[in-house]
């Protein structure tokens, strides 16, 4: 069975690091995607990279950026205040690819693959 999701789209919030007493860290974002349709609908997807490519995502990513995202379809669970069970997708991201040009960001072409 195969897991795997491979999105391009637009961030749309910069992204948030989070460092953890382990080491590791985590940047979370989202990615707003236009579906080729007439009305010009937008899907939306929240992200989630851990490691380097988070480093490299909380780094040179900005609202806007034009991002390739690989990875595998989550789903977060928990139950909210009112004892009401909550899921939401989240994409969890193992590679990051950063296709802006000079113009979509000021500090230089990273159309790059970053592993």
């Amino acid at each position: 069975m195969v897991n795997s999701v491979v999105i391009v789209g637009r961030a749309g919030r910069d992204p948030e690091m989070r460092y953890f007493e382990s080491g590791r860290v985590k940047t979370t974002f989202s990615v707003a995607v236009n579906r080729p349709t007439k009305e010009k609908e937008t899907d939306w997807f929240d992200i989630e990279i851990w490691g380097r490519q988070a480093e490299i995502a909380g780094e040179y990513v900005r609202k806007g950026s034009l991002v390739g995202v690989e990875g595998r379809l989550d789903f977060n669970k928990w139950t909210d205040d009112q004892g009401v069970k909550q899921v939401k997708p989240v994409i969890r991201g193992n590679n990051i690819r950063l296709l802006g040009s000079k113009r979509d960001n000021a500090s230089g072409d990273f159309s790059a693959d970053f592993q």
